[in-house]
């Protein structure tokens, strides 16, 4: 086989890696709980190359991601359930469906607009299926990462009432759970200040969504600038013949507030 463009080769390949006896035997013994992980990290690894502006990684990550679409789809083909081709037939269906500003008759919408008008179709088409006996945090998938999964959750809670009213009752409920987990730690309950400090991150995750701010891509970025200011003290202290190992805490953190002043 070669290489090409068209999607039907990577379908091609994907049944020839599944097929018994001359396919890949790694391949052969995943299922859908196997490859789920591989998804997920396939689906972070295309976030990194967008943050990082790296186009020709983002490229091979897209279709490492593509890749997974077409794993799952081959498995579901081999117990009759669906195929690729039932994918796309969904998602081209619900795309048509949720754009009737682009392919029906409304026209002249404000972004805020479309973005209520997306929900309410969602909410219309989730009231047409059979209906089961769901809570308001249903639907929120146990496999999402803590993080990501806490905002969900926060936002389904919300549309039932159940929120604060201002960013500042959030803060308070932070320094709340600060106070807690300070107060384990003076006690010598290392295992429940442990706990508290979920709490903790659940409280900084609400204050996030109450600023608007993903605190996925927050945290992502603030880990970016330790990166980059960690290298900054190791770049100094090679200039002075020295690595972090040989150098003391208070002499890092001299350079860790100038790499904070530089980038000012």
């Amino acid at each position: 086989m070669e290489a090409s463009r068209d999607i039907n080769r990577l379908l091609e390949i994907m049944a020839a890696l599944r097929t018994p006896g001359t396919g890949c035997p790694w391949d052969l013994e995943q299922n859908f709980a196997t490859i789920a992980p591989y998804t997920l990290e396939e689906a972070y690894e295309v976030a990194d190359a967008i943050a990082r502006g790296d186009l020709d990684d983002l490229r091979e990550e897209l279709g490492d991601l593509l890749l997974q679409v077409a794993f799952h789809a081959r498995m579901a083909e081999e117990q009759g359930a669906f195929d690729f081709g039932s994918v796309v037939e969904a998602i081209t269906e619900k795309l048509l469906r949720r754009h009737p500003h682009v392919f029906g008759d409304l026209r002249g919408l404000s972004p805020r607009e479309v973005e209520r008008l997306w929900q309410q179709i969602k909410s219309d088409e989730k009231a047409a299926k059979p209906k089961k006996q769901e809570g308001a945090l249903a639907g929120v998938p146990v496999g999402l990462p803590a993080l990501t999964r806490a905002l969900k959750l926060q936002q389904n809670a919300g549309k039932v009432g159940f929120d604060w009213n201002d960013p500042l009752a959030v803060l308070a409920k932070i320094r709340e759970e600060a106070d807690e987990i300070e107060a384990d730690i003076k006690n010598g309950k290392r295992d429940a200040a442990a706990a508290e400090v979920g709490d903790l991150l659940f409280a900084v995750t609400n204050l996030a969504r109450h600023l608007d701010a993903d605190p996925e891509a927050t945290l992502r970025a603030t880990n970016q600038k330790f990166e980059r200011r960690f290298a900054s003290i190791e770049a100094a202290l090679a200039a002075r013949g020295k690595t972090p190992a040989q150098s003391t805490l208070a002499e890092m953190d001299a350079l860790w507030d100038a790499a904070k002043a530089a980038e000012k």
